[in-house]
Parts: structure tokens; sequence; C-alpha cells
């Protein structure tokens, strides 16, 4: 049984996963960021 459960608990903490997370959080950052230097550009 500890064979199945190893690579589910593995599977949990992938790099692909965090490759994932990391491009999204950027992605949101970026839009924020983006949003944020225009409104200031436009408004100024």
């Amino acid at each position: 049984m500890p064979e199945f459960e190893d690579p589910e608990k593995k599977r949990g903490v992938t790099p692909t996963r965090i490759g994932i997370w990391v491009v999204v959080s950027a992605v949101g950052i970026y839009m924020v960021a983006s949003g944020l230097i225009g409104a200031l550009t436009s408004g100024g």
C-alpha cells in the first residue's frame, strides 16, 4: 500500500504545480502593476 500512497503524496508538490503557481502569480502581479501604471499615467 505504501507504493500507492508515495506517488500520490509526491504528486501534491510536483515542480509542475510550483511552475504553474509561479506563472499564475507572475501574470497576476504583472497585470496589477500594469493596471496601476496605466491608471497613474492616465490620471497624471
